[in-house]
């Protein structure tokens, strides 16, 4: 109860920001006759995402115009830093130049070229070989879309169709995750495990199935980290066997669950869920939308525990968030039925556009052989780890801190030592958020945990402002809790 009570406290101070603190106690007033103009517009024309639209008010937005390296700005000058790489994508931060010619110089030369009738472009043959270059032998083909709600869209379609031209049409049934994000479409959002996607619209569509996640944190019965990771695992076989394994086409996850909290599974869950899967013939697909190009320190984050998936989704850092695009990589077991089975019916009018290849094309040089993946590998993000563990291993709020790489989440919680979770968690989460925005750091709630996702191209002074003021936000939150 006093738990509640606590949290309860916050409920009126978690408003949306206006007039923000710049950390030497002036304030900016949001009157710009353009800026309000701005607000209106956009509140008026749009929905939010995400947001409950009742409260999406002209006062409550920021109108942000101008973006250099990790540093942004809004309308009325205030300067934030991006702790978060816009969503999850800006994975070379704001201005780069090289991507800037890239896009230039592509829309000059062919703004666009569909990949209908067989017609193709330069840049997409050089995307294709810089991608498979940096991905193992066994994978063969890609399919391009937009996002990486459409990737998992296209897995949908993709795997059901490679079942078929295998002579198993029965297989047609996807498990995946409570609390895991695979995108907004109705298939991709199905595949997702977030309860207020699945009341909109009646999801999931048939033919999809979830299991619990391997958040640790969150179990109550007294296991170790280890031996709660081959219990998760284990419940993926369960449903198999429920389902019966010649209806089960596909287990779908992300190697770290990211809008879930970036939730790192334990070391014993990967190599189990891939060992059953092997031992149904359930096919093995990942969802790197958010863990790929680099941002664990790994090319892709399911790397970091030694699997080999059927299929990668991916996106935001393919073209690091300049142009929109993803892709669907599949393997050569799969790329080769479905080329065996003839038509593959599936097409999107922007599918491997031209300018967002040619962008791909420069980003993908600068993550390889600008060495900025490797750099992310041994320097920076060890760097941001430590910082991160050092400053907060012993913080009444923090119970741990979880990452690799430029990947981080701080789990609150109400006890130190203890995993015992807030009532209203996602209040105590909101609350800090709004306190680091204060404080000119964009970071993110999910729940109580505080997730960290800085560009890949962070310098050390940089990570270190940016734990300083996520310690400042986490601190006036322990004080508003009656904790510090």
């Amino acid at each position: 109860m006093y738990i509640a009570a606590r949290v309860g406290s916050l409920r009126t101070c978690c408003l949306p920001i206006v007039s923000t603190d710049n950390g030497d106690g002036s304030m900016d007033d949001s009157t710009s006759p353009d800026t309000q103009w701005d607000r209106t517009v956009v509140a008026a024309r749009h929905l939010a995402p995400f947001a409950d639209q009742r409260q999406v008010k002209p006062e409550y937005i920021t109108v942000m115009v101008r973006g250099e390296g990790m540093n942004l700005w809004d309308s009325e000058g205030k300067h934030y830093l991006d702790g978060m790489s816009g969503l999850f994508c800006t994975a070379l931060g704001y201005g780069r130049e090289e991507l800037v010619e890239a896009a230039t110089r592509q829309m000059r030369q062919l703004s666009f070229c569909s990949p209908y009738m067989n017609f193709t472009h330069p840049p997409l043959a050089r995307l294709a070989e810089k991608l498979f270059a940096i991905l193992p032998e066994r994978y063969g083909r890609v399919i391009y879309c937009n996002s990486g709600s459409e990737a998992n869209e296209t897995l949908i379609r993709t795997v059901r169709r490679y079942w078929d031209t295998v002579g198993r049409p029965k297989k047609k049934i996807f498990i995946s995750r409570h609390n895991g994000y695979h995108g907004s479409t109705m298939g991709s959002a199905s595949l997702g495990g977030f309860k207020a996607m699945h009341d909109m619209g009646g999801l999931p569509i048939p033919g999809i199935h979830h299991i619990g996640e391997p958040y640790w944190f969150a179990c109550t019965d007294d296991l170790t980290e280890e031996e709660f990771g081959l219990r998760a695992a284990g419940e993926l076989e369960e449903k198999i066997l429920e389902l019966g394994p010649d209806n089960v086409a596909a287990f779908v996850g992300e190697p770290f669950q990211a809008a879930g909290g970036f939730i790192f599974p334990p070391s014993t869950y990967w190599p189990e869920i891939q060992r059953i899967c092997r031992k149904y013939d359930v096919l093995l697909c990942v969802d790197e939308v958010v863990g790929g190009f680099g941002r664990t320190g790994e090319w892709f984050s399911h790397q970091l525990y030694g699997i080999e998936p059927d299929t990668i989704s991916v996106a935001k850092g393919l073209t690091s968030g300049y142009v929109p695009m993803g892709g669907l990589i599949i393997s050569n077991r799969i790329a080769d039925a479905i080329v065996a089975g003839g038509l593959y019916a599936h097409v999107f009018t922007y599918q491997g556009h031209p300018l967002a290849a040619a962008v791909a094309c420069a980003n993908l040089d600068l993550l390889n052989d600008g060495g900025i993946v490797d750099k992310v590998k041994s320097h920076t993000g060890p760097y941001l780890q430590q910082a991160l563990r050092e400053t907060f291993s012993h913080h009444p709020l923090v119970w741990e801190v979880q990452g690799f790489g430029a990947a981080a989440a701080l789990q609150l919680a109400p006890v130190k030592g203890e995993k015992q979770r807030f009532a209203d968690e996602d209040i105590v989460g909101m609350y800090c958020t709004q306190r680091a925005t204060e404080l000119g750091l964009l970071v993110r709630a999910s729940m109580s945990r505080m997730i960290l996702a800085p560009a890949l191209t962070a310098t050390r002074g940089e990570i270190d402002e940016i734990v300083r003021r996520l310690k400042s936000a986490v601190d006036r939150t322990a004080q508003a809790l009656k904790m510090m």
